[in-house]
C-alpha cells in the first residue's frame, strides 16, 4: 500500500525555497526538506501541491509535475508526486511545519536535511519545464543506507 503525498521544490535561479523542520516535528525536526504534504481525499496532486505550498508558506508559484519517487518504507509506503515551482509570489509566512527559507544550490551540502535531499535537489535542478518526469524509487539497503534509483 502506498500513501500519496506531494514534496514542492519552489526555486528562484539558483536557490530553493526549504522548509527547517520545527523542533516538534516527529520525524524530521530541525532538518531540511521540501515543502509539502499529504494528498487529501478529493484532491488531485496538483491541488494538494498549490494548498500544501501556501499553508506552509504563504506563497503561490507556477507548479509543474518533475518526478515521482516510491519510497519504500516497509509495510506502508509513500507515492511522492514531486513538484518544482516557478515565478513565486507573495510573502513568506510562519507555519507550524517549521521555517521557511531560500537556500542556495551551493549551500545543501552544509545543512542538516532528509536524507534523500541531496539527490532530489540535484536531479531537479537540471531540469527545466517541459523535460518529462522522473520516475525514482528509494529504499534502505542491507547496510541501512538510503539508496534512490531513478528509472
Amino acid at each position: 500500500m502506498l500513501i500519496p503525498r506531494t514534496a514542492i521544490f519552489a526555486r528562484r535561479g539558483e536557490e530553493y525555497l526549504l522548509i527547517k523542520g520545527a523542533a516538534t516535528k516527529r520525524l524530521w525536526a530541525g532538518k531540511y526538506n521540501g515543502v509539502g504534504g499529504h494528498v487529501e481525499r478529493g484532491e488531485d496532486v496538483f491541488s494538494s501541491a498549490r494548498r500544501e505550498l501556501i499553508e506552509e508558506t504563504g506563497l503561490t508559484a507556477d507548479l509543474w509535475l518533475c518526478g515521482t519517487v516510491i519510497v519504500d518504507v516497509g509495510e506502508t509506503g509513500i507515492c511522492l508526486f514531486v513538484f518544482c515551482g516557478e515565478n513565486v509570489q507573495g510573502e513568506i509566512k510562519p507555519s507550524g511545519e517549521g521555517s521557511v527559507e531560500w537556500v542556495g544550490m551551493d549551500s545543501i551540502s552544509r545543512l542538516p536535511m532528509v536524507e534523500d535531499l541531496p539527490v532530489l535537489l540535484a536531479k531537479i535542478h537540471s531540469m527545466k519545464r517541459g523535460d518529462p518526469p522522473f520516475a525514482a524509487r528509494s529504499y534502505y539497503d542491507e547496510n541501512d543506507k538510503l539508496t534512490v534509483v531513478f528509472g
